[in-house]
């Protein structure tokens, strides 16, 4: 299930506004690198200038059990692992891949 959407910006504190009164909530998470709302069950992420994942344009993710069983099913029917699962904090595992049109797509485990 898509629980997680980022998108990249590239005026934060803009950004923060227009999606505050999107969602018609504050940020729950708010620095300079990062700005999250939870609205409705869904987390939206800002990300200023993509962030170091060069993120060009929004990234849905799919909260998984088990990332890595998750990435090998993906890239076996013929996705490509463009960044590997990796610890973003607090023991949250993040990795993206690649379907064969070159469409991004996300995965998130929670430990």
């Amino acid at each position: 299930m898509i629980k997680t959407v980022l998108h990249p910006v590239s005026d934060l504190a803009k950004a923060k506004e227009v999606y505050a009164a999107l969602l018609g909530v504050q940020p729950e998470n708010d620095t300079p690198y990062y700005v999250g709302f939870e609205a409705g069950g869904q987390h939206i992420g800002l990300v200023p200038n993509g962030g170091p994942q060069g993120m060009t344009a929004p990234v849905a993710y799919w909260h998984v059990p088990d990332i890595e069983a998750k990435l090998a099913e993906v890239t076996a029917a013929g996705a490509t692992v463009q960044e590997a699962a990796h610890d973003v904090g607090g023991g949250r595992l993040v990795a993206t891949f690649t379907d064969p049109d070159g469409n991004v797509l996300g995965l998130i485990q929670d430990r």
